[in-house]
């Protein structure tokens, strides 16, 4: 938290507007009206600026949405988060569903991750169309970053293998979403934040973002673009460099 401004950073956002009657717990207040304030802050947003608060489901905008807060929150504050937001990931590639034939009738599906100078790939599942991995992936994020750019290929022994898909996932909401909450093990199992599904992004549903069992996890569900059909099912989880 002293790294991304403290937090007087983060209450001049999440406690912007405190409703009356929602007065910030003291020392001495129960383990259930504290987690009940804090679900109120984070979980529930009740004390942001209405205009900054996310919701899912369809929108008639034609605005692009926001993937976590909305731009117009303090540049500070969210240039704080990116310029000190080093951390590792780890990405569970868990299955494909209905994934394209690059074969005679089926396909040997692998999948390569991509970020910065770092590439990592899953196994070979030899003629499946719907694969299980269930394989974890580990990524350091650097200081500066983009998108992890996914792609999916065909594997073949003779010859270079076929393209089956692509992919790029914003990083951006997971670790926001955890450096917002520091030490996450301070928490129960709760939603702090999530990936809005738009028109410019791959989700197939918003991507909700979870403290489970003190870890900051993701759950992500894609189609693949540039390719006649295919799905994938991945897990994303946050770790400090300390971990």
């Amino acid at each position: 938290m002293i790294e991304i401004g403290g937090n007087a950073s983060a209450n001049s956002i999440y406690e912007a507007f405190v409703l009356e009657g929602s007065s910030k717990p003291g020392p001495d207040v129960s383990h259930d009206q504290r987690m009940r304030f804090i679900r109120s802050k984070y979980e529930l947003q009740e004390f942001l600026k209405p205009s900054l608060r996310i919701t899912s489901g369809k929108t008639t905008s034609t605005k692009k949405p926001p993937s976590f807060l909305s731009s117009s929150l303090s540049t500070k504050f969210m240039d704080s988060f990116r310029t000190n937001s080093s951390s590792k990931k780890i990405v569970t590639v868990k299955k494909g569903t209905n994934l394209a034939i690059r074969d005679m009738m089926s396909s040997d599906p692998y999948v390569v991750l991509n970020l910065g100078k770092q590439k990592l790939q899953t196994t070979v599942v030899n003629s499946n169309l719907n694969p299980v991995w269930n394989q974890e992936l580990m990524l350091s994020v650097p200081e500066s970053y983009g998108p992890v750019k996914l792609q999916v290929y065909d594997y073949d022994t003779f010859s270079a293998d076929d393209i089956m898909g692509e992919a790029e996932l914003d990083i951006q909401p997971l670790i926001t979403s955890a450096m917002a909450f520091g030490d996450p093990e301070m928490f129960g199992d709760m939603q702090i934040g999530k990936w809005l599904k738009s028109h410019d992004n791959p989700l197939i549903d918003d991507s909700i973002i979870n403290i489970v069992d003190g870890k900051v996890k993701q759950e992500v569900q894609i189609k693949l673009q540039n390719v006649e059909s295919g799905e994938l099912e991945l897990e994303m989880e946050w770790l400090p460099l300390d971990q």
